[in-house]
C-alpha cells in the first residue's frame, strides 16, 4: 500500500514532475566513494582528489596531457590487425577486429605520435586498452618497431605508455613473437644512445610485462597499477599460498626494486622532460 500513503500524502512521483538530470553529470570514485562533478574530475586529469586513484583515460587523453599545446602528429595509422591463423572462437578474429575499429575508432591496440614535450622532440607510444584489452599483436610490435627507427633517425627519445592483458592469443606465435622484437629494437636504440622512457599503468601483465614495459631506461608507475606477468588470482591457485599484501602494485614493485618512479598523472609531463634533460 505504498502508492496509496504517498498519494495520500501529496508525494507525486509522476515522471512529468521529476527534474531531468544530465547523464555523467558526477563521478563516484570507486575506491574512496568521493563524489565530484564530471567535468572537475576531468579537471583534475581523472585523479580523485582526496585518496589519488587513477581512473583509466584514453590514448587521446594522454597525448594531450603529455605534448606542448595538445599538438602532435600521429604515426603509422595505416597499420591494421590481419588474420595469420584464419582464427575463430565465438566469432570470426577478423569480424571481431572490425568490429572494435569501428566501435573505437581506432585501428589497434596502440597508437603512436610525435611531437614536443616541453620544448623536446620526444615519440609517444600509448597502449589502447579498449582495443581487446589492449592486448599485443603483430601491429603493436610493428608499431613500435617503426617508433624506434623514426626515433634514430630524428634523434628523439621513445616513450611507452603501457596497459594491456598480454599478447593476443588469437594471433598466436604471431604475438608472441613480437616480445622478441621489440626487445631488439629496444637493443638498437641504445646503441644509438636515445632514452626509452617506460611508463606502466592498470594493468600491465602478460607478455607487455615480459618485453618492453619493463625495458625502459627507466621504468615509471602510476599510482596502484597492477604490474605483473601472472596475475595474482592465477598464481594464488597455482601456488595455493597466499600472497603478501599489495602484491603486484605499483607501489610493492618500488619497494622491491622493479620500479625507478611511481608518479602522479598530474605531474607527468614535467617528470618526464625534466628526467629527458638529463638523459640527453
Amino acid at each position: 500500500m505504498g502508492w496509496f500513503n504517498r498519494s495520500q500524502q501529496g508525494i507525486n512521483t509522476d515522471t512529468k514532475d521529476k527534474k531531468e538530470i544530465k547523464d555523467g553529470l558526477w563521478y563516484k570514485c570507486p575506491q574512496c566513494k568521493e563524489i565530484l562533478t564530471t567535468d572537475d574530475h576531468r579537471e583534475n586529469l581523472c585523479v580523485c582528489p582526496k585518496c589519488g586513484y587513477h581512473e583509466r583515460i584514453s590514448t587521446a587523453d594522454y597525448f594531450r596531457i603529455l605534448f606542448d599545446e595538445a599538438k602532435y602528429d600521429e604515426l603509422f595509422t595505416s597499420l591494421h590487425s590481419g588474420d595469420p591463423l584464419g582464427f575463430v572462437d565465438r566469432k570470426k578474429y577478423s569480424d571481431r577486429v572490425a568490429a572494435v575499429e569501428k566501435q573505437t575508432n581506432l585501428n589497434d591496440a596502440i597508437s603512436s605520435a610525435t611531437g614536443f614535450i616541453e620544448g623536446r622532440k620526444v615519440v609517444v607510444d600509448c597502449m589502447n586498452f579498449e582495443f581487446i584489452g589492449g592486448s599485443m599483436g603483430s601491429v603493436v610490435g610493428e608499431k613500435i618497431a617503426r617508433s624506434i627507427d623514426y626515433c634514430i633517425e630524428n634523434h628523439a627519445p621513445l616513450v611507452i605508455i603501457s596497459r594491456s592483458g598480454g599478447a593476443r592469443m588469437m594471433e598466436g606465435a604471431f604475438s608472441l613473437m613480437q616480445m622478441a622484437k621489440t626487445s631488439a629494437k629496444l637493443t638498437q636504440l641504445s646503441d644509438a644512445r636515445l632514452p626509452y622512457i617506460s611508463l606502466m599503468t592498470n594493468p600491465t601483465t602478460g607478455g607487455v610485462s615480459a618485453s618492453f614495459a619493463m625495458l625502459g631506461d627507466i621504468n615509471m608507475a602510476e599510482p596502484a597499477a597492477l604490474i605483473g606477468f601472472a596475475g595474482p588470482r592465477v598464481i594464488r591457485e597455482f601456488t595455493g599460498k597466499d600472497l603478501p599484501d599489495g602484491f603486484q602494485s605499483s607501489e610493492f614493485l618500488l619497494e622491491h626494486g622493479f620500479l625507478d618512479y611511481i608518479v602522479n598523472r598530474k605531474e607527468l609531463k614535467h617528470t618526464l622532460a625534466r628526467i629527458l634533460n638529463m638523459m640527453m
